[in-house]
């Protein structure tokens, strides 16, 4: 319907936006300011801890600084509560006491229908759960009492039953004044392809109602009684109120738990639902007996950012993790994660509930993996890579799948875990375990000094950096079981020189190209670098481990100092000001730091290294520094 100019405006005037999402959040009343109606809040649209979610009553718009959503109260509200546009502007409307425009006949008619579709439902809903007090329905109170599930959790989950009749709930629907076409496109009635008289859908089986995230209710799922029924579970066909693949059991309850920092859980099915629910897990969902959808992933993460996928642990949980690893990963990024839990084989949430207990539940659900782990353990398990064919096949296929992740920042950090699961994998693993048992040469525990293996720095900055790469390269490629402990350090390195980008690729994957082998052979014949072998083969691996490490940090000093001192040389314009004089005083200090070879007084190398590297830090991450105020 069209809406007069002006009317959205109005509404907006009158309705604090704070007061729409206050129904949702806990405002963090210590950041916020209530007299400029500015305030914060744990985002609701993701799990946080602290209050990055910022709502402007004097703008009217919200905007989360974690996972970027933003909006005026109407979209709040269709993201939040999965309204429809016209539907929030209602709701809106009356909280203002503004009265709606007039639709024309066309749109009103269409609402009308809705409305009645949803009067249908309700009104068979209350039946159901009526038929399941009945003596027709004992077989059916007893299978509820065996899985547990008492008066409370009926009525809590509006438990129902349709009696094993044709006509039952259609006699019914009449008496209370629905016509037949009504009832059938509600989905409660099935008219037979080849003519006839309309009968129940639903017969003999109990029944649960699925509701939107507004608690309307939209269809139901009906578990048979007959164990020799076609379907086990039956699902309202797809109608005007009721989509399978866009919708989830239990959405607005668990939505209202998240919002209380709880986990979104996405089980398999009704009673895993309800098990979890019971025992206190209430972010629990579950897709309506079919794989879960595109448009369902998109909705578990409209109300969180990193819905726990629990799968049962037999084959066909397997098969449900596997498909949704190749839906996710062109899906997944900065707020659009996914953990998954695969429970032990036989058992789902129910079984492992009732066997050991809601503890057990929630240290599997803490223990939750990331898909990346799905992803590692589908290219890996059961295979052999004894060939070089065959691990080239598993780096194909790894980069296959990780290139279908569309968020640069989100693929590269997918490859660089890829990469250090790869090189545990073939053995760097196993190098690398005895790190920390080398003891140095300075006596009582503590390293030696690194003698470094280089001449005194070259003036021409670019050199400099140039010869602390090679020798870098060079250690690494003389000492290999050093690199896993530094391998996001050695990411970092972008080599100009294609010889030494070809090996530190080779030193990275443990391969071999002609290209890395002429990168090293130009490196051992480099007249500054030729003293390198020698005063490394001297040295324990703990001590070369801190020679590399300093070498490093003085590369990545070079490079941060320099970009940080252009910033600030280019905001300086006539005198210097204090600020800037004091930023140029730590640049210096950073500097001095970072290519002092040794340390006075017995300081522990590495306290001293960790220091610098958070100093570090504040510069490769485009941090400019400012004068702390005086006190």
């Amino acid at each position: 319907m069209s809406l007069p100019p002006g009317f959205l405006d109005e509404i907006r005037n009158r309705v604090p936006i704070s007061r729409v999402i206050g129904k949702k959040v806990v405002w963090d009343l210590r950041k916020s300011n209530q007299a400029r109606g500015d305030w914060w809040a744990p985002c609701p649209f993701h799990q946080e801890k602290s209050a990055s979610f910022h709502c402007d009553d004097q703008k009217g718009y919200y905007y989360c600084f974690g996972c970027h959503a933003k909006g005026d109260a109407i979209k709040f509200l269709r993201e939040a509560d999965g309204m429809e546009f016209i539907e929030a502007v209602k709701l809106l409307a009356a909280e203002a006491g503004l009265q709606m425009p007039e639709a024309d006949p066309r749109a009103r008619e269409k609402t009308d229908r809705r409305t009645r579709l949803f009067e249908v439902t309700e009104a068979a809903s209350r039946w159901f759960r009526l038929q399941l007090q009945t003596a027709a329905a004992a077989e059916a109170r007893d299978y509820l009492v065996r899985r547990g599930l008492d008066q409370a959790a009926l009525d809590r989950f509006e438990i129902g039953f349709a009696p094993d009749s044709r006509t039952a709930l259609t006699q019914a629907l009449r008496d209370k004044g629905f016509d037949e076409s009504l009832v059938v496109e509600s989905g409660m009635l099935a008219k037979p392809d080849g003519g006839g008289a309309a009968y129940d859908r639903f017969r003999g089986r109990i029944m649960f109602p699925i509701r939107d995230g507004q608690g309307r209710c939209i269809g139901f799922g009906g578990r048979a009684m007959d164990p020799n029924a076609r379907a086990k579970y039956l699902n309202s066909p797809e109608t005007p109120l009721f989509d399978k693949g866009r919708s989830l059991y239990n959405l607005g309850p668990a939505r209202a738990a998240v919002g209380k920092r709880q986990r979104l859980v996405v089980a398999e099915g009704y009673m895993d639902v309800i098990a979890l629910s019971r025992a206190g897990f209430e972010g629990a969902v579950a897709p309506l007996g079919t794989a879960i959808t595109e448009e369902q992933l998109r909705l578990m993460w409209r109300v969180s950012s990193e819905p726990v996928i629990a799968l049962d642990g037999d084959a066909a949980g397997q098969r449900a993790a596997q498909r949704l690893i190749d839906l996710a990963l062109p899906m997944t990024g900065p707020g659009q994660a996914l953990r998954f839990v695969i429970l032990p084989a036989g058992q789902d949430p129910d079984d492992l509930i009732k066997s050991a207990g809601p503890g057990a539940m929630a240290a599997l659900l803490d223990g939750a993996r990331p898909l990346v782990d799905l992803l590692w353990a589908r290219e890996t398990e059961g295979q052999v890579f004894d060939s070089p064919e065959r691990k080239a096949a598993l780096d194909k296929r790894l980069q296959d799948a990780i290139g279908k992740i569309p968020d640069e920042v989100t693929r590269n950090h997918y490859a660089e875990e890829l990469r250090r699961k790869r090189w545990e994998l073939f053995g760097g693993g196993a190098r690398r375990g005895g790190e920390r048992s080398f003891k140095g040469r300075g006596g009582q525990g503590m390293p030696a000094r690194p003698v470094l293996p280089i001449p005194a720095m070259a003036t021409d900055p670019q050199a400099a950096a140039a010869l602390l790469e090679g020798a870098s390269l060079l250690i690494c490629a003389l000492r290999p079981e050093l690199i896993g402990p530094i391998e996001t350090r050695l990411e970092r390195l972008t080599p100009h020189d294609p010889d030494r980008a070809a090996l530190l690729f080779d030193l990275m994957g443990q391969t071999q190209s002609e290209a890395g082998r002429r990168g090293l052979e130009t490196l051992r014949r480099d007249a500054h670098l030729g003293l390198t072998p020698a005063v490394i083969d001297a040295q324990d691996t703990e001590t070369v481990a801190a020679i590399l490490a300093n070498l490093l940090d003085r590369l990545e000093a070079q490079r941060a100092i320099g970009a940080e001192l252009a910033r600030a040389e280019a905001e300086i314009q006539g005198e210097a000001d204090e600020g800037l004089t004091w930023r140029m005083q730590q640049i210096a200090r950073a500097r001095h730091r970072a290519e002092r070879p040794e340390l006075e007084g017995g300081l522990d190398l590495n306290e001293d290294r960790d220091a610098l590297s958070a100093q570090l830090s504040q510069f490769v991450d485009g941090q400019i520094w400012r004068k702390p105020p005086r006190r």
